[in-house]
């Protein structure tokens, strides 16, 4: 950060906010997480990637326009005046089921054993409205139980794994895990295989590139950022 933009942030406009129950000013702009640290929260658990994408930070909130709570990616929100927010927690315990898809013979009816609950889905929609990266979540769980894996996984492509469908689910389905086990399932049983991916790992194996590698590990952070990006 520039002086200039230091001195810029000094003097930004700043907004009433409730951290957790407790009342901060922060500077206008700022995200969830951003204002967080500027109300001296240390984050320990919560904080990944920043760019929304690693679902580490679930948080509900509420506006000062309307007290339904919101579900949101911590770090993809910006904060406005009147708002109290907090995170929630980074993992929800839900089932997690270890399957081994050596032994599955049938995907598509396997998953009534291994998440036998995605049968019994209500069709109550809280789980979609719970979700922040606006995944249509209730019909990914119905392509699920009806074999449309296809369809399924598509629809949770985009799933962070943040788990804040788990809670809302009346039913006790962790829609997020039985997203992630149709997305597995349709690339091994159902796509066809990327033939030049196969045969990149295979060149891997056989160390064509072990050379290169030892090459980038002895340069020093400088060179390698300074290397030639293709």
């Amino acid at each position: 950060m520039t002086a200039a933009s230091a001195e810029e942030k000094k003097t930004a406009p700043t907004i009433t906010v409730e951290i957790m129950g407790k009342t901060h000013q922060v500077p206008e702009g700022l995200t969830m997480l951003q204002a967080m640290w500027h109300a001296g929260h240390e984050l320990t658990r919560g904080a990944g990637c920043l760019g929304g994408i690693c679902g580490a930070c679930p948080s509900k909130y509420t506006t000062k326009e309307e007290t339904k709570i919101k579900t949101a990616l911590a770090c993809q929100t910006q904060v406005e005046d009147g708002m109290s927010f907090s995170l929630v927690a980074s993992y929800y315990p839900n089932r997690k089921v270890v399957a081994d898809f050596t032994e599955i013979k049938d995907p598509k009816q396997e998953i009534f054993r291994l998440y036998p609950e995605t049968a019994l889905c209500r069709n109550c929609d809280a789980c979609t409205q719970a979700c922040p990266k606006g995944i249509d979540v209730r019909s990914g769980v119905w392509k699920a139980a009806f074999g449309d894996f296809k369809e399924g996984a598509a629809l949770f492509l985009s799933c962070v794994m943040c788990s804040l469908c788990v809670p809302v689910c009346i039913a006790d389905i962790a829609p997020n895990q039985v997203g992630l086990y149709m997305r597995r399932a349709q690339g091994i049983f159902f796509d066809q295989e990327c033939g030049h991916l196969s045969a990149r790992l295979e060149e891997i194996d056989r160390g064509k590139f072990d050379s290169e590698w030892k090459r980038l590990l002895s340069l020093p952070d400088e060179a390698i950022l300074a290397e030639p990006r293709v």
